[in-house]
C-alpha cells in the first residue's frame, strides 16, 4: 500500500475510534430512565462495533473478508443512528446532532468504500 492509502486507513480508524468513544461520553450525561439505560448500551455496543470492524477489515485476509467487514461497519453505523434517535436528550440536542451527523458521514464513507470494491 502507498503512503497516502495507509495514512488515509488510519484517520478512518482513528475517527471511529473518536466516535465510539464520543458516545460514550454522551451517554453518560443522559437522564436515568429504564429507556436510556436499555439504548444507551445498544447505542455503546454498536458505536464500538464500527471502529471494531473496520479494524478486522483493514487486516482482512482477503477482498471478500474485506467488503464483508465493511459492511457489518455500515450496518453498526446505522444502528448507531436508530439508537442515537430514540434516546431521550433533554438539552442535550446540539450533541446528539453532532454525534447523527458524524455516523451519517461515516455511512457515507464505508458505502462509497463498497461502491469502489465492485
Amino acid at each position: 500500500m502507498t503512503k497516502i492509502q495507509n495514512s488515509k486507513q488510519y484517520n478512518l480508524e482513528e475517527r471511529t475510534y473518536k466516535f465510539a468513544k464520543n458516545c460514550r461520553v454522551f451517554v453518560k450525561k443522559l437522564p436515568r430512565t429504564i429507556a436510556n439505560i436499555e439504548d444507551g448500551k445498544q447505542l455503546i455496543r454498536a458505536s464500538g462495533s464500527v471502529g471494531a470492524n473496520y479494524i478486522e477489515a483493514n487486516e482482512s485476509l482477503s477482498k471478500k473478508d474485506f467488503i464483508h467487514r465493511v459492511k457489518i461497519c455500515r450496518k453498526e453505523a446505522k444502528e448507531s443512528r436508530l439508537w442515537l434517535k430514540l434516546v431521550e436528550v433533554n438539552g442535550k440536542e446540539t450533541e446528539r446532532e453532532r454525534l447523527t451527523k458524524e455516523i451519517t458521514e461515516l455511512m457515507k464513507i464505508f458505502g462509497a468504500i463498497l461502491e469502489k470494491c465492485k
